[in-house]
């Protein structure tokens, strides 16, 4: 589902530095695997990277059969709308949508019919657990319910790759463990591909495998404390 071959990131400067060299990784589909680092390893950019909005400086990243770096703008932009699905810390909720709203929002730009959309984005609330909520804002939500919301909408139009950036970075330990079994359960049952970028060990500990990011490589220590 997930493909990247030698890929290089160097960043510009005086001189310029060589972020990550000859990355190499296999995400399978419904397989999450977390990228744990140093602070400024490059976890950040190597997501963004994946997402094609951060270019690379060689190597191969494929989606599918589809290798990313050939892809101009237009259609790296029609190929996350449509095969991407995004989690961040800071959620990104739209507080002028309401939770059904926020939810439908990916199929929508899709161009999804009105009422699909919102069928759709209804079972999705249901299946975080706030089907109830559909018509409340997001003011009304905790910091956990909102996660949820960004979990339904990352997924309501069945992307094939999850990409998740500190996803319980702003979340209570009680918290963090309810959004991930959340976050984890939903990418399995879809059969997406999940890439998971986090500093906190205990919520890699939770992904089917971890690996570390270092400038030589990403390095397997599943099981490792």
């Amino acid at each position: 589902m997930l493909q990247l071959d030698d890929v290089t990131r160097i960043l510009p400067g005086a001189p310029a530095r060589v972020l990550f060299e000859r990355l190499a990784l296999r995400v399978k589909a419904g397989e999450c695997v977390a990228i744990v680092g140093e602070s400024g390893s490059g976890k950040s950019t190597l997501l963004n990277c994946i997402a094609g909005l951060e270019p690379i400086d060689g190597g191969t990243i494929r989606v599918g059969e589809t290798p990313i770096e050939r892809l101009d703008d237009d259609a790296m932009a029609r190929l996350r709308r449509s095969h991407f699905g995004f989690v961040f810390q800071a959620f990104h909720i739209l507080p002028h949508l309401n939770l059904l709203q926020n939810v439908a929002l990916p199929l929508w730009l899709l161009g999804i019919a009105e009422a699909e959309a919102a069928r759709r984005a209804q079972e999705m609330l249901g299946r975080v657990g706030l089907g109830a909520r559909a018509p409340d804002p997001p003011q009304q939500l905790s910091g956990g319910e909102l996660q949820r919301v960004a979990i339904a909408r990352a997924l309501v139009h069945r992307p094939h790759l999850v990409l998740a950036d500190e996803p319980t970075g702003n979340l209570d330990p009680g918290r963090a463990s309810e959004v991930l079994d959340l976050l984890l359960g939903q990418i399995r049952d879809s059969r997406a591909a999940g890439v998971m970028v986090t500093h906190s060990r205990s919520a890699a500990a939770r992904a089917d495998r971890v690996l570390e990011l270092r400038a030589d490589g990403l390095h397997d220590v599943t099981g490792h404390p």
